[in-house]
């Protein structure tokens, strides 16, 4: 597993999904709250609904713009929340194609692609 991950959400059909081929997912969503995050994180990113980047990791790293706290297992998935937005969002079990555990917080980086 990676130490810092890179995916390239984009939406499809009014929600936010991506692609991973590597860990076998085509268009995942992000849903309950996850993809309000997004919303609001890349509201100053053009032609995000398009595309664009998003760098995670359980470590800090250098320019990371979003920290995600842990809060509780649900159905298979974890919530997490910002303090910055004051949001709570769901992600799903695909995050174990990431992490061998749900991290206690995840510091994440949302770009453009071509940043």
């Amino acid at each position: 597993m990676n130490i810092l991950n890179a995916i390239y959400p984009y939406k499809f059909e009014g929600l936010w999904v991506f692609d991973d081929a590597q860990v076998g997912l085509v268009q995942e969503p992000f849903i309950s709250g996850a993809d309000t995050i997004i919303d609001d994180m890349t509201s100053n990113i053009p032609g995000a609904e398009s595309g664009f980047r998003l760098l995670f990791s359980a470590q800090p790293f250098p320019g990371f713009n979003a920290e995600l706290e842990w809060r509780r297992e649900d159905m298979g998935g974890n919530w997490y929340y910002s303090s910055a937005l004051q949001q709570e969002g769901w992600l799903c079990p695909a995050l174990f194609r990431y992490f061998e555990a749900a991290p206690k917080t995840i510091f994440a980086k949302f770009e453009a692609k071509d940043a």
